[in-house]
């Protein structure tokens, strides 16, 4: 109940719900197409890179002197420039592939840290988006993340029969004629702007759970892929705000109770589905 009157009284509240359910589509509707081409390991090289261009644009904001750079653009580069290079890899030399996402990683955290070691003054602002600090999101940051949700679901659902293929039958599309490794870039590109929407819910560390675990339980339910898509967003909005009404009274961090809320959920439902099938076996 408390948390019902802060969501009536305090706009901290309610721009964390906003965040989170503008997340929530993007993180249903992608992630089913992560979960569905089995690319969990590429989205996990991207989220880390992120910490790159946050880490960069925090350094030109704050030594520099341009408070108009928002971290999220520089997250934003980076995100797309990581999901260019694992992209590329993977169509031009598959045997490489893991060894260049375990560098990109890398130097995305690295890159990352060097930068935070010029701030130390500021070293919590970089904490915020390795754990997510969904309650201090700003309407400014709504307004970026609302648009980047539009890019991303508009995207999403135009180019849903391209992705489609892509993710199922991969050979027999490029036979039609269908350009399968130019969609497969424009796919990785839009994962890495949703990656930097869960960033501000749930922080870098823990982005790859919210992004998998909503889709994986919607999985559970699902014969289509769009059917999978719906009650993943469902899922992932439903996680999201139980997570926030949980972690508000006894002060628990909101983005770690979302996924463990989620996980929590995914291993319930998998293990009663299995025992429910030995039973009917």
């Amino acid at each position: 109940m408390e948390f019902f009157e802060a969501l009536r009284d305090n706009p901290l509240i309610r721009n964390a719900v906003l965040a989170g359910l503008l997340a929530s589509v993007a993180c249903g509707i992608m992630g089913t197409y992560v979960v569905a081409r089995r690319i969990t390991y590429v989205a996990g090289g991207i989220s880390h890179a992120v910490l790159g261009g946050i880490g960069a644009a925090l350094y030109v904001q704050k030594v520099h002197r341009w408070p108009g750079l928002d971290p999220l653009y520089g997250a934003v580069a980076a995100a797309i420039a990581a999901a260019l290079v694992i992209g590329y890899v993977n169509i031009r030399a598959r045997q490489r592939e893991d060894t260049v996402i375990g560098a990109v990683w890398a130097i995305g955290v690295a890159t990352g840290v060097l930068f935070i070691s010029r701030t130390p003054e500021f070293s919590q602002d970089i904490m915020s988006y390795l754990f997510g600090n969904i309650l201090m999101v700003s309407a400014r940051d709504l307004w970026l993340m609302a648009l980047l949700d539009a890019l991303v679901v508009g995207a999403g659902l135009l180019l849903y029969n391209q992705f489609q293929a892509v993710c199922f039958d991969e050979e027999f599309a490029d036979v039609r004629g269908l350009r399968v490794k130019a969609y497969y870039l424009l796919l990785l590109c839009i994962v890495a702007l949703t990656v930097v929407l869960l960033v501000t819910v749930v922080g870098i560390v823990m982005v790859i759970a919210l992004l998998t675990l909503p889709a994986a339980v919607a999985g559970q339910f699902s014969k289509t892929l769009a059917r999978m898509m719906g009650l993943a967003v469902a899922f992932s909005a439903v996680f999201t705000f139980a997570g926030l009404a949980i972690s508000y009274q006894p002060d628990l961090p909101s983005g770690a109770t979302i996924v463990v809320l989620a996980g929590a959920t995914y291993l319930a439902v998998t293990a009663a589905l299995s025992m429910l099938r030995r039973h009917r076996g």
